[in-house]
């Protein structure tokens, strides 16, 4: 039995996933106007879109993660603010505080940056600790608090932040608990030579002015057909048989690796694996699941939420390397 809300018509489910997924693939094309190559970020910046998860891309400056974040937003009819994370920044800064009227001697608030539809929190670790503690209330619930009153987010409401590697000066490690709410982590690599021949000779003519082409309600529509493509039971307990070898490695044959992990996934891990992996089957047009749809964003969905040990570290083992190895010895159904 496939895991599904309510029935599906087969024929009625294809039709609206192609639809939707070549409304994306405008957008994709028109992003390609502006960034050459770095195809995977593009791609899971759209995964993002249509699963409603924040992203977190993380590189050394210069390899156009705030201009493609920030070509994605241009391409979309939405709201976009960007934060230029510093260590002198206030949470104040990013949710807005009450500001005392004297002449009513009333409170009046002002909403900061974070209400918007597109967040780029850029260079996100040069902040202290308490600024992205303001961010946790937002990347959850969608909503922030400021005095005592709720304020809900736009919809949809994405964050985009970039990082620079935390060994690098004047940055912060981010806290464990707002790491786990980014859906995805993207490792950034450098341009092939062709491709920064690319740039170059886009650099000396100059980039074009991106037009919106998707709007809001694309992306909730994209959204409502991902969470109705077909997703066997088998799919269900292989994720599951992911997620489990990060906590448990003996129990799946990989006791090997046991010394290497601290803590493994979390829950969120769980859920982010199935709607990344359903709004990846809806970029490539097929309106079902499969296992290499999964295998495809584990990675991005699991690397920064498994904790390596001591002798992970002295061993130079990256998390990289236990998610391939895990990968690779989970059967695959």
């Amino acid at each position: 039995m496939d895991v599904q809300q309510q029935p599906v018509d087969p024929n009625q489910i294809k039709a609206e996933v192609e639809r939707a997924s070549s409304d994306f693939a405008a957008l994709r094309a028109e992003v390609a106007r502006v960034v050459v190559g770095q195809s995977h970020m593009v791609d899971r910046l759209l995964i993002g879109l249509i699963a409603g998860g924040h992203i977190l891309l993380e590189g050394v400056p210069g390899l156009a993660k705030t201009t493609t974040v920030k070509a994605v937003a241009d391409a979309v009819q939405t709201g976009f603010k960007r934060i230029s994370f510093t260590p002198d920044l206030l949470p104040a800064d990013v949710i807005g505080t009450q500001i005392y009227n004297p002449k009513s001697g009333d409170f009046a608030v002002k909403q900061g940056p974070i209400f918007t539809n597109i967040l780029l929190a850029d260079e996100i670790n040069r902040a202290p600790a308490k600024v992205q503690s303001a961010l946790l209330e937002a990347m959850q619930e969608r909503q922030v608090t400021i005095g005592t009153t709720v304020y809900p987010l736009p919809k949809p409401f994405l964050v985009l932040a970039t990082q620079n590697p935390i060994e690098q000066e004047g940055t912060y490690p981010l806290p464990e608990a707002q790491v786990d709410r980014f859906m995805l982590k993207l490792e950034i690599g450098y341009p092939t030579r062709d491709e920064e021949k690319e740039i170059l000779r886009r650099s000396m003519t100059g980039f074009p002015t991106l037009n919106a082409i998707i709007t809001p309600q694309h992306i909730a529509y994209a959204a409502d057909v991902a969470s109705r493509i077909r997703f066997d039971d088998k799919l269900v307990d292989y994720i599951l048989d992911l997620v489990m070898a990060t906590r448990d490695p003996g129990g799946a044959s990989l006791a090997q690796l046991a010394p290497l992990l601290q803590y493994g996934a979390s829950p969120r891990a769980t859920i982010n694996l199935q709607k990344a992996a359903r709004a990846h089957a809806l970029l490539a047009g097929r309106s079902y699941v499969t296992s290499g749809d999964i295998k495809s964003v584990a990675p991005d969905v699991l690397r920064h939420r498994i904790v390596l040990s001591y002798e992970a570290e002295a061993e130079e083992v990256d998390a990289n390397q236990i998610i391939g190895r895990i990968l690779a010895s989970v059967p695959v159904p």
